[in-house]
């Protein structure tokens, strides 16, 4: 049976201008199912190249002896030809094709993973139209923008038994690495509360005027599935406080914070059965997202978790949890404490539990596509982070006490808050049927 390597170093050539270049084959084509031989690069796309996008394929093109990028998509034309600068000069060619599609791009590109990075409204549908094609993920957090759209997407995930990471780099960083592992061992005791700081949220700029839409941008299919609305200036970073797009710094940051809480308390498989809470609101302007937010969840086994932004917390930004014998603080910059600096010079035992680990974030995506074992950040945890998220954005909005069953993942006796679990799509866009 031919293997890849040699198949590759017989395939036919093609020819892009007055380059001759090697023709890229995934190993899925070779009936490899999905999964690379050591020696082999890993093909892969890019959907969306913002700030965020591109800076991933810079992550992932430090490994591009293991990786190769062969197209990218993206609604901006000028963010596109970035994107595929970036792949042409790593591999000193002129063979990265672009789309401004998602769906030309996933039913043209033969791949074996793609980075998604993307305006959290869209990701439903992405997500979802990429793991349909049995495409390995890199996805960015948070996973949904809404509850259903999460809820999908893990469906899909675990039925196409892709390889998933989640953009949550934070578990490849030593301190958030051992600040969770000490919490989960009991090195604090009985955990009883978790506080989670974020940034405080954004003052708004009123009401820009309506603009012509830039030529570069296709501003049609940017707002896809949001409601249809004129362009005013705010395409890219500044989608984040407003309401149809995302949640602001509460649902953005969920995928780092909430996160790392749930990692270090034993919470990522479950979520809470009761939240409470109350959010500070712009009272003009098109921002919409809370500027404050303060909201408590109680779990099933007692643990209560606190997330507010971080100038309502005693540590500020970042993860801490309570127990009976102490506590352990974990943020940014390398910040690691504890209310006793002997917690931190605990050893783990060889019967105690230790999390994954990994020095880098996109080497663990390469090698678990490779091995086929589950990755640092995987689909389910990165849904219970921002379903936490989610919870207490309902709970603010509604100024109500929310009852949810995190094993049906439904709302309790509120049919008015279930509401919220959802946002409709505008037509012609529908939600993914797995």
């Amino acid at each position: 049976m031919t293997n890849r390597r040699s198949f590759l170093k017989n395939s036919a050539v093609t020819s892009v201008g007055a380059l001759i270049l090697p023709q890229i084959i995934p190993s899925t084509a070779l009936g490899m199912g999905g999964r690379l031989a050591p020696s082999n690069r890993l093909v892969m796309g890019q959907i969306g190249t913002g700030s965020q996008g591109k800076s991933n394929m810079r992550d992932f093109l430090k490994l591009n002896k293991e990786v190769q990028f062969v197209a990218v998509c993206d609604v901006d034309t000028n963010n596109l030809q970035l994107a595929k600068e970036l792949a042409n000069k790593a591999y000193a060619d002129n063979g990265c094709r672009t789309y401004g599609d998602f769906r030309e791009f996933l039913d043209k590109e033969k791949l074996d993973a793609v980075s998604i990075a993307l305006p959290d409204h869209w990701h439903g549908i992405i997500y979802t139209a990429a793991v349909e094609k049995k495409l390995n993920v890199y996805g960015e957090k948070p996973i949904c923008r809404t509850i259903r759209d999460g809820q999908m997407i893990v469906k899909a995930v675990q039925k196409n038994k892709i390889t998933w990471q989640t953009g949550s780099w934070q578990r490849s960083n030593a301190n958030f690495h051992r600040g969770a592992e000490l919490a989960i061992n009991g090195r604090v005791g009985k955990i009883n509360l978790v506080e989670v700081g974020l940034p405080n949220g954004s003052k708004g700029i009123g009401t820009p005027p309506i603009q012509e839409v830039p030529k570069q941008l296709n501003w049609e299919m940017w707002l896809g599935p949001a409601p249809k609305v004129a362009y005013r200036g705010v395409s890219h970073w500044d989608w984040r406080w407003i309401l149809d797009y995302s949640g602001g710094q509460l649902t953005d940051w969920a995928g780092h914070h909430i996160d790392i809480a749930n990692w270090g308390a034993g919470l990522e498989h479950t979520g809470p059965v009761e939240i409470v809470g109350e959010g500070v609101y712009p009272r003009e302007g098109i921002f919409n997202v809370p500027v404050e937010y303060d909201f408590m969840c109680t779990y099933a086994n007692g643990i209560k978790m606190r997330v507010a932004n971080e100038s309502r917390l005693k540590f500020g930004s970042g993860t801490t949890w309570y127990g009976d014998k102490g506590w352990i603080h974990v943020d940014r910059g390398n910040v690691l404490t504890s209310s006793d600096p002997k917690i931190l010079q605990e050893v783990i035992g060889a019967n105690e539990i230790h999390l994954i680990k990994s020095n880098n974030h996109w080497q663990n995506f390469v090698d678990c596509v490779r091995s086929g074992e589950k990755t640092i950040a995987p689909i389910e945890g990165a849904y219970r982070a921002i379903s936490v998220a989610l919870l207490g954005e309902i709970a603010m909005q509604t100024g109500q006490k929310i009852k949810w069953d995190p094993k049906k993942e439904e709302i309790i006796g509120n049919p008015m808050a279930a509401r919220l679990l959802d946002r409709p799509y505008r037509q012609p866009w529908q939600f993914p049927t797995i």
